[in-house]
């Protein structure tokens, strides 16, 4: 289809004039409507004054501000039309505007709990402490990551160290400070949402009612039946995110004004979208915060286990950046009796226990309803995943009598995910080729359980950064069947947002201990103790999928060397004949209490690779010094690559590992991210958003008839556009007849092109 697309891309030539991205200082494209109403994000070039700004602003009426910004960036939020907009960005003060875009608790997999009102909780606050206890291992990762040791160490005061006296801000969705393991750790904080000072959970009817932030804080800071990471750091709540956990570019940017202006020590955000670029306006926020001394740590996203899925703002730079990796655990896997062959099961948060047992019939049960469900009783019911939710479909395998539910996917991949409610039946997820074939086995199955810890998890996203070629992320954390505090009771949930505040908690412990260290010592101690993991073939993770490993705290902790940053990375080369030398500085910092000699172990020659190491050192006891490495390159031997590795530095014996990465040309990224299409506000118009990582030397939307795959039209066509967010309303004319319709988005640089599909319908 390809081919096809290419083919009609001369013919529309001669028809439509060049795209744009965000940014670029061109004319109004042909059916963009100058008079429709838009809200973006206005950054100022520094330093500009704000009464510089509105001297500019009054020469467009039309154009409102909505929020200021000081603190994050200078700048503010707009509403105008798009006509005035596009002229205000001509302006010298103007650095760059930016549509707003919709930040969520559950962007990519699926693997965060839906909203439900909070009576539905039936982990409530009764239950036994015997009974948490129990779920020990994953009641949260404290005890997997050292944190519980760290809480025997002490600071210079001879506290122990727990996060007293150290400042957490959550922006979420809100948070439940009435919840008995929460109340005595609250700080205040504020509603951006409803623009007040109270940022409780949103509550309400089915679908509104929000769980995730007080989620989130417990991990970091329950002090209660369980304990969080840091029992007693303070925590502020600012609510960003509304009723179903989204929330806008606006008011995430808020929280983050907010949050400088209380000089909150550490900032939790898990939440993201799913554009991999690192110049987003939040992202570029989470920098500035990092620079006034506060330390972002931000979920990388939940879209994995693909490459180039980490997204904003996971991409800051100067944030930490958090994937999830697994517990201590045991994954079930149905094993078929006539063939011998497993397949790996997903165990669905809230699930009943999976434990080994005797055989068992498999059964097809459709898509879960009552009536698909009759006749399976004590048997596995197989389900396909659609048309109810997951907690309807293992309700109804409840009264049904299954003995346990396998829920396989619909589209391609495996998924994740939780039920609203505790269910004594075990209930778990395969992807769609495995779920057809068990059904396809039929007869015996029997579970089996294969140790499956220190692993990252499938659904945490990886990286590298578009644009910037960095790292991301840059640690991992237990993010996986991971119990804390909701109102209303507990639950156990899944997803890097479970990931990231056990850095945050982690980073309260080691601020008590050392008040002096910023955002950037505190990433380069997480990441240079960091536990290397090893995927089920025992091989290391690679560098963009796992950062520098599962964080160390008690290691983190007792560490005598920092290593500035964490990771390294030599950026893009861009000439794929000829030879390249890189080079990047290095701070070595002595922070034990007695001299260290370092050195540098050389690494093994590899064909297009020569390194150059510094000499030997010493350094006394509070001493730092910066150091350069260097790498000679033949990307004519790595074209479109990205290499990664490690290198290590000996310090008084003790090795310290340090990721690098470097993209050879155009490596092989998407070409075409994040596209959205929805109807226009007039008839007939329909309005898109894509993300082009590395811009595009063309582009363009081609409609296709979804009965005979007939090519009908070219939505939008363009060539040359910048690197960025697009968005535009278009105009088809005529319309196509009432029907399906295939929409075919292309992009191609550097010779490469990729296609997105997805499908709309006329009406």
């Amino acid at each position: 289809m390809k081919k096809i697309i290419c083919a009609f891309c001369i013919v529309f030539l001669l028809q439509s004039s060049t795209g744009l991205a965000i940014g670029a200082k061109v004319p109004p494209l042909p059916g963009v409507n100058p008079l429709e109403v838009k809200r973006g994000i206005v950054i100022l070039k520094e330093p500009v004054s704000l009464e510089a700004a509105n001297r500019t602003l009054r020469k467009f009426p039309a154009v409102k501000i909505r929020r200021t910004y000081k603190e994050a960036f200078n700048g503010f939020s707009v509403e105008g039309t798009v006509g005035d907009i596009r002229q205000l960005e001509r302006e010298s003060v103007v650095q760059s505007i930016s549509e707003l875009q919709t930040y969520s608790i559950d962007e990519g997999a699926p693997v965060h709990i839906r909203a439900i009102p909070s009576k539905k909780i039936t982990v409530n606050l009764n239950q036994s402490q015997q009974g948490l206890d129990e779920e020990a291992d994953n009641a949260n990762g404290a005890a997997m990551i050292g944190a519980q040791r760290l809480r025997g160490f002490f600071d210079s005061n001879g506290k122990r160290l727990t996060g007293e006296g150290v400042t957490v801000g959550v922006i979420d969705t809100g948070m439940d400070y009435t919840h008995p393991d929460l109340r005595r750790n609250y700080g205040g904080g504020k509603d951006l949402v409803d623009g007040d000072t109270d940022p409780m959970e949103a509550s309400g009817p089915r679908g509104t009612a929000t769980i995730h932030g007080t989620h989130v804080a417990g991990i970091i800071a329950g002090n209660g039946k369980i304990q969080g990471v840091a029992p007693r750091a303070t925590v502020k709540a600012y609510r960003a995110l509304g009723p179903g956990g989204r929330g806008t570019t606006e008011l995430v940017l808020s929280a983050i004004e907010e949050a400088i202006k209380d000089r909150v020590d550490i900032l939790n955000l898990s939440l993201g979208n799913t554009v991999n670029g690192p110049d987003l306006p939040v992202s570029t926020a989470l920098n500035r915060a990092a620079e006034k001394g506060i330390i972002p740590v931000v979920s990388s996203g939940n879209s994995g286990p693909g490459q180039w899925t980490v997204g904003s703002p996971g991409t800051a730079s100067k944030a930490i950046s958090v994937g999830a990796s697994t517990p201590t655990m045991k994954v079930p896997t149905i094993i078929i009796e006539e063939t011998g062959i497993g397949f790996r099961i997903e165990k669905l948060a809230g699930s009943g226990k999976w434990e080994p047992g005797a055989s068992a019939e498999i059964a097809d049960g459709k898509f879960g309803s009552l009536e698909e469900l009759k006749g399976i009783r004590n048997k596995i019911a197989v389900i396909k995943r659609g048309k109810l939710t997951f907690m309807e479909k293992a309700n109804n395998a409840l009264k049904a009598g299954a003995k346990a539910v396998i829920i396989y996917n619909n589209t391609m991949g495996t998924f994740n995910g939780n039920l609203e409610e505790s269910v004594p039946i075990p209930v778990g997820t395969v992807s769609a080729a495995a779920g057809k074939e068990i059904l396809k086995s039929g007869g015996l199955a029997r579970i089996g359980l294969v140790d499956d810890s220190d692993k990252v998890a499938a659904f945490s996203s990886r990286g590298p950064v578009t644009g910037t070629w960095e790292i991301k992320p840059d640690v991992v954390a237990p993010g996986v069947g991971i119990t804390s505090a909701v109102p209303g009771g507990y639950l156990a949930l899944n997803g890097t947002s479970m990931a990231a505040p056990h850095v945050a908690g982690v980073c309260a412990l080691l601020k008590q201990e050392h008040p002096e260290w910023g955002p950037a010592e505190m990433k380069a101690v997480l990441m240079n103790t960091a536990l290397v993991l090893k995927n089920s073939r025992a091989e290391p993770y690679r560098a963009f999928e796992q950062g520098a490993g599962r964080i160390q705290a008690d290691k983190a902790a007792a560490a005598g060397t920092l290593v500035l940053p964490g990771s390294l990375t030599f950026g893009k080369i861009g000439k794929p004949f000829w030879k390249a030398s890189r080079s990047s500085e290095l701070v070595v910092k002595n922070v034990s209490g007695k001299p260290i000699h370092y050195s540098f172990t050389v690494p093994s020659p590899e064909d297009g690779l020569r390194w150059q190491m510094p000499l030997p050192f010493t350094l006394d006891s509070g001493e730092e010094r910066k150091v350069r490495v260097a790498v000679t390159i033949d990307p004519s031997l790595f074209k479109g690559r990205i290499v990664d590795g490690a290198l290590f530095l000996q310090a008084g014996g003790q090795p310290v590992r340090i990721p690098f990465i470097l993209a050879l040309t155009e490596p092989d990224y998407p070409r075409v991210m994040g596209f959205a299409m929805a109807e226009g506000d007039s008839p007939g118009a329909f309005r898109y958003e894509v993300y082009l990582p590395g811009g595009a030397d063309e582009f363009g939307i081609a409609l296709f008839r979804q009965s005979d795959l007939r090519f009908v039209a070219f939505l939008d066509y363009g060539r040359k556009i910048g690197r960025g967010m697009l968005k535009r309303e278009i105009n088809p004319l005529p319309l196509p007849e009432p029907g399906f319709y295939i929409v075919k988005v292309f992009a191609r640089k550097a010779g490469k092109e990729d296609v997105f599909e997805t499908t709309i319908q006329f009406n």
